[in-house]
């Protein structure tokens, strides 16, 4: 029985740690905003799809708005594009997804005291996972700002 309680009592403990919360408040974070960008990225390219596919069907039923109808889901198809452009939920859902998955592969190595884990006291395991955690949370951010930057300036350069 102490056998079995010393397990939940090492992983009790992992858990206090606040590198530990770091990396699991990173996880959450990055695969939170990773599915939330996934579906809006979705949703977006399936509506503009649907209204794509309504045009020619509303323009050869002959209705009596088919002019109006047809203009409004082409203006439709064109703001639901600016609007992936703006928030670029495509690109952050694979950044996000990424960094997600780049976090928990530091975990299970710092967990099976593999790669540059191995030998490693407790100690030194969890300082050296704190600091791989800020280096990839930190080059995300990196990728953020650049990213953010380019497009500022992509959108000042066209209303030049």
């Amino acid at each position: 029985m102490r056998e079995e309680q010393a397990p939940a009592l090492a992983d009790e403990a992992l858990a206090q740690r606040p590198e530990w919360q770091r990396l699991e408040d990173q996880l959450a974070w990055y695969g939170r905003h990773s599915r939330q960008c996934q579906r809006w990225h979705k949703r977006l390219r399936l509506m503009q799809v649907t209204f794509a596919a309504a045009i020619p069907v509303i323009a050869v039923a002959d209705l009596p708005l088919s002019r109006w109808l047809t203009a409004a889901l082409g203006a439709l198809i064109a703001v639901l594009e600016a609007a992936e452009q703006i928030n670029q939920f495509g690109p952050h859902w694979i950044q996000y997804r990424a960094t997600a998955e780049r976090l928990k592969h530091e975990k299970f190595l710092m967990l099976a005291a593999a790669g540059q884990y191995r030998g490693l006291d407790r100690t030194e395991a969890l300082r050296l996972l704190a600091e791989r955690v800020e280096e990839h949370v930190s080059q995300e951010h990196a990728r953020w700002v650049r990213v953010t930057e380019e497009s500022r300036a992509a959108s000042e350069a066209s209303q030049d």
